[in-house]
């Protein structure tokens, strides 16, 4: 699906984020703090992490996307942004590497019910189909299976674009949007407005999984070909990928053709290296420097050990502690690189899951404002 050319056209489609947000008032973030203890209980009548600030008077806007219609393992991300909403409120605000970012607002959108009811409805459907192909079904061959197909990928097109649309929007009133998910493929839309709107930038992609199929299943966005489908998005200038340890043959020939704009560090090779006495700090900084200028994050929290994140979709044994993951997006910041957008995907429902991705997602937004002060 091509995306509309016009700015304008944008805002009529995204006009309805504003009706759920939990006031249209919008003020600055110093007004919004105005009588807030950062040391109290945490209210859960605020937004996310406890604190009083709403899309409107935030620098850092997180878009919750309950989407996971096309996970080919263990569902349930498309819980994710609740649980991680609903984690967020035990946090404590200090952070020492960024101590007070906070208070330049970071906000959640409402979730969307109706994205909720949509993705339990194809979910059912792409079940069906999913289950037909593990039992060696042809599509081809069976005008049902065709028609899911159809379906999903038409959902996910839409899905997109509005992402897409609602970023460009909040990109144009220099906010910084951060998709949580969810599956690993809703946060295209996102890529793509940034695509438009930062062309140059690159990827740093903390996963298990190479995420290069193409068309995986049938499903053009599928959580397995996000990855295929950012690379191919103009503006896009670097894949650096951290963790991977487990792809396909497809995805080795990707990664190998294309040496320029892709460059895969191994789970096993980074782990080799650091049995061997190479430090983790050498090994941040390498993989850095493949890095433009300005840098979106992309993390799939089954990139980190499976016993943080038990509930993810595609656990695998392997890949990287919490602090190995949070000291690498620390040397984004060392290192005079800036973060423009992330994503924080494939958070299952469980409540360590929760826990830990709450962590992650506050300690990403702090070094996201950071990094556009610096």
């Amino acid at each position: 699906m091509k995306s509309p050319e016009g700015i304008g056209a944008f805002f009529i489609f995204v006009q309805p984020i504003f009706k759920r947000s939990k006031t249209n008032k919008v003020m600055s973030a110093k007004d919004a703090l105005e009588g807030y203890n950062p040391n109290a209980t945490g209210n859960t009548s605020n937004n996310i992490f406890s604190l009083p600030f709403t899309p409107g008077d935030a620098k850092v806007v997180f878009i919750p996307m309950p989407w996971d219609v096309t996970v080919s393992n263990f569902e349930g991300t498309a819980q994710a942004p609740r649980k991680i909403l609903e984690s967020s409120f035990q946090i404590d605000l200090f952070d020492p590497f960024v101590p007070n970012a906070w208070q330049e607002g970071m906000a959640m959108e409402d979730i969307d019910p109706a994205m909720v009811s949509n993705n339990q409805n194809l979910r059912k459907r792409a079940r069906h189909y999913i289950n037909f192909l593990e039992l060696g079904g042809d599509p081809g061959e069976e005008e049902e299976m065709q028609k899911i197909v159809e379906e999903v990928n038409a959902a996910s097109d839409a899905l997109s674009l509005e992402l897409e649309l609602k970023s460009l929007m909040y990109l144009e009133q220099e906010k910084i949007p951060v998709v949580v998910g969810g599956e690993h493929s809703v946060p295209l839309g996102l890529i793509r407005a940034l695509g438009r709107k930062r062309p140059g930038f690159g990827i740093l992609q903390i996963d298990a999984h190479a995420d290069l199929r193409d068309a995986y299943q049938g499903f053009r966005q599928s959580h397995a070909s996000i990855m295929h489908n950012a690379i191919q998005t103009e503006g896009v200038s670097k894949l650096v990928q951290v963790g991977i340890r487990e792809l396909c043959p497809e995805e080795v020939q990707v990664i190998s053709r294309n040496p320029s704009k892709i460059r895969c560090y191994f789970d096993r090779d980074i782990h080799n290296r650091l049995f061997e006495g190479e430090s983790w700090n050498e090994i941040c900084i390498d993989i850095v420097e493949k890095l433009p200028a300005e840098v979106y994050i992309s993390l799939d929290v089954d990139g980190l050990d499976p016993s943080l994140c038990p509930g993810t979709g595609t656990p695998l044994p392997g890949g990287l502690t919490f602090n190995q993951a949070v000291y690498l997006l620390e040397t984004i910041i060392a290192r005079g690189k800036k973060i423009i957008g992330a994503d924080l995907v494939e958070t299952g429902p469980g409540e360590v899951d929760g826990i830990v991705s709450s962590r992650l997602l506050f300690r990403l937004a702090g070094m996201i404002i950071k990094s556009n002060s610096q």
